[in-house]
């Protein structure tokens, strides 16, 4: 299902970043492991300060015992669209790091931006295969960190539905109005020569 996509580049960009957009409706269709697999593939080759790549990502499919355990983890606004999509995933990211040459674990200053990059990389590739990936942070943190025994030194970061986009006309009205890819603040408002 296809969405009349409104974007257009201030400068050349491949077509990839305007086409990638973060869809509520799925058909709730099963994703094969060997596709969610690949989302993981693309998002293990991110860059990484020091190389420390410490994301992680915590996951159930919809056919999966833990389906109703990471659904019940979302908002109630999300669950009342994420539950048609075809896999939920916990991003998760280590807060300290092992530097090169030495033994003992110091705080990571980018572990939240390194995470960001493999979010991006994943989701860039599920829209490269024709599955659409939409990140959130409107999940319960404190009851996610139990349910899904998150270390201390970790931080959870966002979760994201994946799925096939499916027929707006299965979300409600208000979110129908919404589903459509958003536009983008122009270049010269977020690139900033010299300083604010």
């Amino acid at each position: 299902m296809s969405t009349e996509n409104p974007r257009v580049a201030d400068h050349p960009a491949n077509r990839i970043f305007l086409d990638r957009w973060s869809p509520r409706a799925f058909t709730g269709e099963a994703m094969p492991q060997s596709v969610l697999f690949t989302l993981f593939e693309a998002a293990r080759w991110a860059p990484s300060s020091y190389n420390s790549q410490p994301w992680r990502f915590l996951y159930a499919t919809r056919d999966s015992a833990h389906w109703d355990k990471f659904l019940g983890l979302l908002i109630e606004f999300n669950q009342s669209w994420a539950k048609t999509a075809s896999a939920l995933v916990f991003v998760v990211s280590e807060t300290t790091m092992v530097m090169p040459g030495k033994d003992a674990r110091v705080p990571s200053h980018s572990h939240s931006f390194d995470a960001g990059a493999a979010w991006g990389s994943l989701a860039l590739q599920a829209s490269m295969l024709g599955w659409c990936a939409h990140g959130m942070v409107g999940l319960d943190f404190e009851r996610a960190r139990s349910a899904l025994h998150v270390p201390e030194d970790c931080r959870i970061e966002a979760a994201i539905a994946i799925g096939k986009q499916g027929s707006k006309t299965m979300l409600s009205e208000m979110l129908q109005a919404r589903e459509f890819p958003s536009p983008r603040k122009p270049v010269a408002e977020i690139a900033l020569e010299g300083g604010f």
